[in-house]
């Protein structure tokens, strides 16, 4: 059958949009089965870490397991099977002895050669269908199964809404491409008539109708004509490329095949004097210096197209990069990431540094939950072990909210609102917060500053300046001290305060250029023994700085801590 061109075009599109689309559709569902059916799984496996932290703590007693598995969700089944395939426990099963050997069992199969495993099977046990998962560990294996029924099956069931919007799109996409090629197919005829026209009749050059066509034909020929100014403008951008490699922030040479300079910026031969052993303007030491090894044994690789590395030397940390073009030139791009190498490493200590202080409330947490939940124990010892829970919690979340409004500070300051903010009064408020923990502890608070001084900033952070640094003062500081807080100087840009106490002070100076770092700690455990989440004077040197200022502290001779920092008038 002789189909028009137009049809043909609407023919071949369909096809590749419905090849699309069904690869879409097949790709999204089994993806989102995927993904349900881990989620699943690492439920499951959630509960069987559960178990095995249980045996571990309890030296392997299976009959510890029945008060655990009533906590689990109803008709939960959870068997603990040796290494033999002998099962030496089942929650559904009150006879154990008279159950088969689990070796064989798929999932017990798979758990053995990947560490974990899943089936879908009716059990042989009690005649029900469950979705099983087992996981290997050293002393056994522990399988979970969840019962695999209507609620199971429809939460493993894919959701229809992206199918029938993909159909939905498709049939848009159709009408959408009967639309395209009616205008396409007009304009192919009109082509065809005009190339039937000129073969008839003898046409004049550069003498073309007043068509599509005949534009087509006046811009090949205006094409020619502009084939040398268009050389001049690529001559230009080239020239501006240059310009920008040579103001880039990243040292670049480019080479030819044959490994002949063909440009460079002075930025490349600056990271090249601080790398090679030897300072020289000859670029070929990227190829002789023992530091560029790794470029040589890269280029000796025919299919080798791209290459990256560090380099450490002179205390410095430099990215090298190359980049083999098609015609086996290459650019070495060099780039001091100092900077961002150590940002990389301090992000890392926080991290570690984070995961450090999570673990031991946390770990408390869980140790006084497990403690009511597996223990037979009074009123009296349940409300103790609970409130000591809750009081870690408290701990935690102040943790937490210092860690995001630390990093609200470094990452997203704009976010912060300003205001005009009285210090007389934000100190008024602080005081009358505080007045329950500081008539405790016998500290007297007194400031000295005029009652009109404002400055533009935010109003929690400059509260959160005072407050974390009278907290400071509750719990180190001792009892029956004074606090007082001065604005004891200013400038067109600044005011300039003093903070200071007449507490116990730190006797080890060392430790004073260091009290400002996140989690840092005179002595292990003073941090948690307080109360606080370690972050309190981070919190101060932070805020300070995001109103423009910063902030010094020194041992005072007649006792005590006195913080001195700088706040701009107008952040």
């Amino acid at each position: 059958m002789n189909l028009s061109y137009k049809k043909k075009l609407f023919l071949y599109f369909a096809m590749i949009f419905a090849v699309f689309t069904i690869g879409v559709v097949v790709f999204e569902q089994s993806r989102e089965k995927l993904f349900k059916t881990r989620t699943m799984e690492e439920k499951l496996d959630f509960f069987a870490e559960i178990i095995h932290l249980s045996l571990r703590d309890n030296q392997q007693e299976v009959s510890t397991l029945d008060n655990l598995t009533r906590l689990f969700p109803p008709h939960f089944r959870v068997s603990v099977i040796d290494k033999l395939g002998i099962v030496q426990y089942d929650s559904s099963i009150s006879d154990i002895s008279q159950l088969e050997n689990h070796a064989n069992r798929p999932e017990i199969a798979k758990a053995l050669k990947n560490g974990k495993g899943t089936d879908i099977r009716l059990s042989t046990s009690n005649n029900r269908k469950y979705l099983y998962y087992a996981r290997k560990y050293d002393e056994s294996y522990i399988r979970v199964a969840m019962p695999y029924d209507v609620h199971t099956q429809r939460r493993l069931k894919t959701d229809k809404t992206f199918l029938y919007f993909i159909v939905a799109l498709l049939a848009a996409m159709f009408l959408l491409m009967n639309i395209i090629t009616n205008r396409f197919a007009k304009s192919i005829r009109q082509l065809r008539d005009f190339v039937t026209i000129s073969d008839m009749h003898e046409i004049p050059d550069f003498d073309f109708p007043n068509d599509e066509l005949g534009e087509i034909g006046m811009k090949i020929t205006e094409n020619y004509r502009q084939l040398s100014n268009n050389k001049k403008k690529i001559d230009l951008e080239h020239e501006k490329l240059l310009q920008h490699i040579h103001s880039s922030e990243e040292g670049i040479c480019f080479f030819a095949a044959d490994r002949h300079v063909e440009y460079f910026n002075g930025l490349f031969i600056q990271y090249l004097n601080t790398i090679a052993d030897e300072s020289d303007s000859n670029l070929s030491a990227v190829f002789t210096d023992n530091a560029f090894d790794e470029i040589n044994r890269f280029l000796a690789l025919e299919n080798g197209k791209y290459f990256e590395t560090q380099i450490r030397r002179q205390g410095k940390t430099f990215s090298l990069r190359v980049n083999v073009f098609e015609d086996k030139g290459f650019e070495i791009i060099l780039n001091d990431i100092t900077k961002q190498e150590k940002t990389r490493l301090l992000k890392q200590e926080m991290t570690g540094n984070i995961a450090h202080e999570l673990r031991t409330p946390v770990a408390s947490i869980r140790g006084y939950l497990e403690t009511v939940l597996e223990n037979p124990l009074d009123e009296v010892q349940k409300n103790h072990f609970i409130s000591r829970a809750y009081h870690q919690t408290i701990v935690l979340s102040e943790l937490i909210q210092d860690i995001s409004l630390i990093t609200k500070m470094e990452e997203a300051p704009q976010s912060f609102k300003m205001e005009d903010v009285n210090i007389h009064n934000l100190l008024a408020s602080l005081q009358n917060d505080l007045a329950l923990s500081l008539q405790k502890k016998s500290i007297d608070v007194q400031w000295n500053m005029p009652e009109d001084l404002t400055v533009t900033g935010n109003q929690n952070l400059l509260y959160a300046i005072f407050r974390n640094l009278v907290d400071n003062v509750i719990r180190y500081a001792g009892e029956n001290i004074k606090v007082r807080v001065s604005n004891y100087s200013e400038d067109k840009d600044f005011y300039y305060f003093s903070f200071y106490d007449t507490g116990t002070g730190i006797p080890d100076e060392s430790h004073l250029n260091r009290l400002f770092e996140r989690f840092y700690r005179i002595n292990e455990g003073r941090t948690r023994d307080s109360g606080g989440s370690g972050l309190g004077l981070s919190i101060v040197k932070n805020a300070v700085a995001f109103h423009k200022g910063n902030i010094t502290v020194k041992n005072r001779k007649e006792g005590g801590l006195e913080f001195l920092f700088k706040i701009a008038r107008k952040s």
